[in-house]
Formats: C-alpha cells, structure tokens, sequence
C-alpha cells in the first residue's frame, strides 16, 4: 500500500493530457502537411532518403530546363536551314534562267536584282539569333556571326584567292576589272610595266580606265576610282594578259569584285590550338601544337638535366590536367633538326618545339595545349551532353582567317569597318576552292559569283555557279539533318527525364506522404483518447475550497 497524493494525481493528469495532447497535434499537423515526415525527429531514416530523392529531383528539373533550352535553339536552327534550303533553290531556278542562251543582258541584270536580295536574306539567316545569342558563331555568341565584305573573282589562276591581294571601299554592284597590255616604260614590276586598267560598273557596257600604282612597299595599287574601290596586290604578281579589243572572258586577266560574307566566330579546327609555356627556360623557346585534341593536354620534359633539341627527350604528357600522366615518352636523337623537335602525343597530336633564343629544354618545363574549341553544350542528364549551336563556315562557307593568324602586321582579329566594306585581308583564302569552274559546296562565295555574273552577263559563270548550288544545299542538309538528329535526340531525353522524375516522384510519396485513412483513423482515437483523459481527468480530481468548508 502506498498513498497517492493530490499532487500526484495533478501531475500524472497533466502528463497523460499532454501526452495526448501532442499526438493529436503530430497528427493535427500531418493531416495539414499531408505529409508523414515534417521534421528529422519524425523518422530520421526516412529523413535522409527524402533529401536524397529531392536532391535527385532538382537535378532533373534542371536537366528538363537544359532539354528544353536545347530544342528552342536547334528548333531555330532547324526552321533556320529550311529557310536557307528555301532561298538556295530559288536562286538554283534563277540560275537557270540566266543560263538560257535566249536570256539577254537586261534580263539577266533583272534576275540579279532578286539574287542580290536573297543573298543580303541568306547573310541575315548566318546571324540568325536564339534569346539574343547568334547560334552559328561557335562561343562568340554575342556578335553575328558572319559580316558582309567584298571580295574577288578572277578567271587567271595566277590571281586566285591563294594569293596576297586586298580590296578596300565599297559598291552597290559588282565592278568588272580588265587587265590590258600596254606599252608602259620597263623597270617597275612585272603587273605595272605591262598592263593597263579598265573597268565598269554597269556589267560591261561601258568601261573607264583605271590606274596602276606602287605604294611603295612592295605593294600594287589598282584603283577604280569611279567605282568606289580599289585592290592592292603583291609586287610580284603576274597577269595573263589580252589586248583591249579583246572582250571574252576567255581571253586575258579579268576580275570580279562582287560580295561574299567573311565568318567572324569561333571555329573548331583541330589545328587550331593555343601553346603556353610554363618553367624554367620557356621564355627562349616557341611551341606549336597541329593534329588532333581532345582537350586540354600537358607536356612535361622529364630529362634529369638540360637536354638540346637535337638530343633524346624524355618526356610525358596529361590528358587529365595533370592528374595522371603517360610516361615514357622519347623523342629519338635528330642532330639535323637541333633548333626543333617535334613531340608525339598518341592522341593524334603534335608538339613542335622552336628555338627562340636558345635550344635547351630544361627538367621539369611544361607546354599547355589548348585546343580551339567552339560547341555551346548543355548537360541533359548525368552522363549526357548535347552540342546546340554550330560554326557558320562548316555549313554556309564564306571566307575565314584563323583568328591566331597575324593580320596587318597587328595581330588583330579580322574585322570589317562596315557593313558591305572589307578591311585589309593579307593571304586570306576561301574555305573551299571557288576558282578555275571547280564547283564549290561554299555557299556565300558561290551566291556573290552568281550575283556578279548575273550582273555583268557571264553566261558561262551562271551555268558553273549551277552546280556549285546543288553542293551549297547538299551541304545545308546535311546540317539540317545534322540539326534534326539532334532533336530527335531531345525528345527521347525529355522522355527518359519524365518517366524518372515520376518513377522519383513515386519513392518520395512512399516514403514522405501519409495514408490518409490510417490518419484517419488515428485522428479519431488520439482524439476520443484525448477526450477520454479529459473527462476522467475532471471527474478524479474535483479538489476545491468548498471541499474543505
């Protein structure tokens, strides 16, 4: 036997409330949340899975936000080249027409005026933009990719585009430049001491002459001046000259200066890669780096002491950024080449290594290859990337100049001054051969070779520019397909996310949602035990003064 106070039967009364009290609250609050576990405390197993399945599950709304920003720039890209696709078969039925031997020169002067037009159309498509970013300019996304210049066709393989030539100034129409022979004194160079300049602006109708000048550093100046430009050549270039009685394009040393577009974004050649050197004695050495890579790759001399280029070099090379290293490595004794020695990495590149003052290679001296590179890239599942935009000159062509090239003596980039002006080229190429009636898949080249035969009524030049055309759109095609793969890609991604976003969605209702019915019912017996503690509670403990009166 043992008494039982008033106190403890206030105490143990209050406790048996509050216990109830609270499980009525715990699941007061799961029936509002609907969920089982609000707290760590309520299951801390269940705690941890549900941080990992809702981590898992940002991760997906983010890669569902890659997929769905990657179909916004290739849907852009595809309707992009189908518009491209469009516009090429027009000008290949233009073409056509031109061609007709019962065309006249007015007709083909009117026929000029529409390919004129799509091709200022088909130069702002190579711009075309997705949410302000150019989508053809590799990483330069911020500036367009391609810019409108003038550049030159010539029917003397002497004066191709292989060689050094400029065009300054700028024309609504194409100029039509004849070299002549004439009877200037003897001294100068070969193109100055024999030839004579005319040229015309109306497609060969009615022609002015020209001049011929040296600019003094080494340089041949031809100038229109009429015609608002004027091109600068080599001192030693050499012409195939006619007499001026002679007006066949067949005959003698005629030019074209007609427009082109001049690609201005990043490319991803794979000899287009970047060398810095790092350690001891790199300053007196220059490096180059061609062939294939796959990314960033270290080169690291591992001689104990200072060897020549001439020597045998041990050397090891990173694909890891530095992590591991493949060791080993030997470039075998050539005394013929002691300023230089080339360096073989198994990836398919090359490291050539030039005296810059000194032929030693020190212990220890590294060489960071770079690789040009120009995907825009977005991560669409853990394992997954997709590239979204492509280089403007693999699929439209134009000219281009390696952006590491030196120009002008400055080193700068290219640039144009403005639109329909060309700065300064030196050497400058097209990407694809567009001389000598080659047919070219190179579409801007081709589109401003049909533009100024139209215009100055080359029947032959507009029938070669045909097949040039059909090339032009095999190439767009094949990046509209290109595009398109990609797409369909996207679709299946977006699939896959879905179907594991649901699959996630369910564990995380399994382990964090409550049964609604066993709620229910445990609702309804804390809150009949609650009642119950309540009234046995009030019906125990009736302590009041009144008691004791």
């Amino acid at each position: 036997m043992f008494r039982v106070s008033t106190q403890m039967l206030y105490t143990q009364s209050i406790n048996y409330i509050n216990q109830t009290l609270t499980s009525l609250t715990d699941l007061n609050e799961q029936a509002s949340s609907q969920k089982r576990v609000n707290k760590p405390s309520d299951d801390p197993t269940g705690a941890a899975t549900i941080l990992n399945l809702n981590t898992t599950l940002s991760s997906y709304d983010q890669y569902s936000t890659n997929v769905s920003t990657a179909q916004g720039w290739l849907s852009t890209s595809d309707s992009t080249l189908t518009s491209v696709s469009t516009l090429i078969t027009r000008l290949k039925g233009l073409a056509e027409q031109g061609a007709t031997g019962t065309m006249t020169a007015d007709n083909r002067t009117q026929i000029a005026y529409e390919a004129r037009q799509i091709y200022e159309q088909l130069v702002s498509l190579a711009n075309t933009k997705y949410q302000s970013k150019s989508i053809y300019a590799g990483q330069n996304t911020d500036e367009n990719a391609f810019k409108e210049c003038l550049w030159m066709t010539s029917n003397d393989p002497s004066l191709s585009t292989s060689n050094s030539f400029s065009i300054q100034g700028s024309c609504s129409s194409t100029v039509l430049v004849q070299l002549v022979k004439s009877n200037a004194a003897s001294g100068a160079s070969a193109l100055m001491s024999t030839c004579d300049v005319r040229y015309s602006t109306d497609g060969g109708v009615t022609f002015k002459h020209g001049t011929i000048t040296s600019n003094g550093g080494g340089k041949i100046i031809l100038s229109m001046p009429d015609s608002g430009t004027s091109i600068t050549f080599a001192h030693n270039s050499s012409v195939n000259l006619a007499s001026a009685s002679n007006t066949s394009y067949n005959a003698g040393t005629w030019l074209w200066i007609r427009p082109t577009a001049i690609y201005v974004g990043d490319d991803a050649d794979p000899t287009a890669t970047s060398v810095s050197s790092l350690g001891t004695g790199t300053k007196l050495l220059s490096a180059t780096a061609r062939g294939s890579f796959s990314g960033n790759t270290i080169v690291r001399i591992d001689n104990s002491s200072a060897v020549t280029m001439g020597g045998s070099i041990n050397y090891s090379y990173s694909l890891d950024n530095g992590l591991t290293w493949v060791t080993g490595n030997n470039a075998a004794s050539n005394a013929s080449s002691n300023n230089a020695v080339t360096l073989d990495i198994a990836t398919g590149g090359l490291l050539t290594l030039h005296s810059n003052g000194s032929n030693l290679l020190q212990p220890g001296a590294e060489f960071v290859i770079t690789p040009n590179t120009a995907d825009v890239s977005l991560q669409v599942s853990a394992s997954e990337s997709i590239q979204i935009n492509d280089v403007g000159k693999n699929i439209f062509g134009g000219i281009y100049q390696n952006p590491s090239s030196v120009l002008a003596a400055s080193g700068s980039r290219l640039s144009v001054t403005s639109s329909n002006t060309s700065a300064i080229f030196s050497s400058l190429s097209s990407i694809f051969s567009s001389n000598g009636g080659t047919a070219t898949k190179n579409m801007f080249e081709t589109v401003g070779n049909l533009v100024a035969f139209l215009e100055t009524n080359n029947q032959t030049g507009i029938s070669q520019c045909l097949d040039s055309l059909k090339l032009s759109q095999t190439q767009i095609t094949t990046a509209l397909a290109s595009v398109g793969g990609r797409e369909n890609r996207l679709s299946t991604t977006k699939t896959i996310l879905t179907n594991l976003t649901d699959s996630v969605n369910t564990q995380l209702s399994s382990v964090e949602d409550v049964d609604i019915t066993t709620l229910l019912t445990k609702l309804t017996q804390e809150e009949t035990a609650y009642q119950a503690v309540l009234k046995s509670s009030s019906t125990i403990i009736k302590m009041s003064l009144m008691d004791y009166l």
